[in-house]
């Protein structure tokens, strides 16, 4: 028994090894970034001889790349905006229904992920060549919602699929009609599920880079595509700085969901 104990407890710290090491192996090269995002340097550089702040300060005072952040900030809140309740409505659907063309629209709504994304970046520029959305926000908009769709339906529907369906039904038997029973009784309870699906369109969106190499563009460039063509051309710390500051943004929306969940 207890030589089971023991290769039990080995087996264990095997894997924890193994964890960690893949861990590391996934977390080190992004936190490299952070330190060079403060290095005195004209070049990207690690470690970093001289710590400075002026990488950051070159990114707010740039009217290029506030530019672009801006684009890229609107764009996010848009498509959050309206892949949320379009996804909600989705969802609701495809958890209540069972008819055949449901299932199907699942499968149609899910494609983007199965997709490679530079297909569908090729397709998504073609089709805007022809109806003039290229380099157009509104255009940057509708393909950031088509690829965030199929994240806000997944992370909805775990929701719904946990929740029991007839609270719902008992208050529409008490005279509420179906939105007004949904957004009473369903919605509060389910709000982990949207929370998790807000934060999932926002940062598709703001993290989105190769559709927007395609169809963004002159003032309503993102800042992933700057970022991409500003290391195209020249290797600038600026981008570094840029990078950190995503990366705190991308942990602390993390944290916001683990506390709503725990919650």
């Amino acid at each position: 028994m207890k030589a089971l104990f023991s290769n039990l407890r080995i087996s264990n710290l095997v894997f924890g090894l193994l964890v960690a090491m893949i861990l590391a192996y996934l977390i080190v090269p992004v936190l490299i970034v952070v330190p060079m995002s403060f290095s005195e340097a004209r070049f990207l550089q690690f470690p970093p001889k001289e710590w400075s702040l002026n990488w950051y300060a070159a990114f707010f005072q740039s009217i290029e790349w506030m530019s672009a952040a801006k684009v890229s900030l609107i764009t996010a809140l848009a498509t959050t905006l309206i892949s949320l309740p379009v996804g909600m409505a989705a969802a609701y659907a495809i958890n209540n229904s069972t008819l055949k063309i449901i299932r199907t629209l699942q499968i149609i709504l899910l494609l983007p992920m199965m997709v490679p994304i530079i297909l569908i970046a090729a397709g998504v520029f073609f089709v805007y060549a022809r109806v003039g959305l290229v380099s157009s926000l509104i255009g940057l908009v509708l393909a950031h919602i088509m690829l965030a769709l199929p994240y806000v339906i997944i992370a909805l529907l775990a929701g719904l699929r946990n929740f029991d369906m007839s609270q719902e039904m008992v208050a529409r038997s008490l005279g509420m009609n179906r939105f007004r029973a949904f957004m009473a009784v369903t919605l509060p309870q389910i709000k982990p599920s949207v929370v998790s699906a807000t934060l999932f369109a926002f940062i598709t969106s703001l993290d989105e880079t190769v559709v927007a190499l395609f169809i963004s563009g002159g003032d309503n460039q993102t800042l992933t595509k700057r970022m991409f063509t500003a290391l195209r051309d020249e290797i600038d710390p600026t981008i570094a700085a840029i990078s950190s500051m995503l990366i705190l943004a991308s942990l602390l929306l993390v944290v916001i969901a683990g506390r709503n969940k725990q919650a």
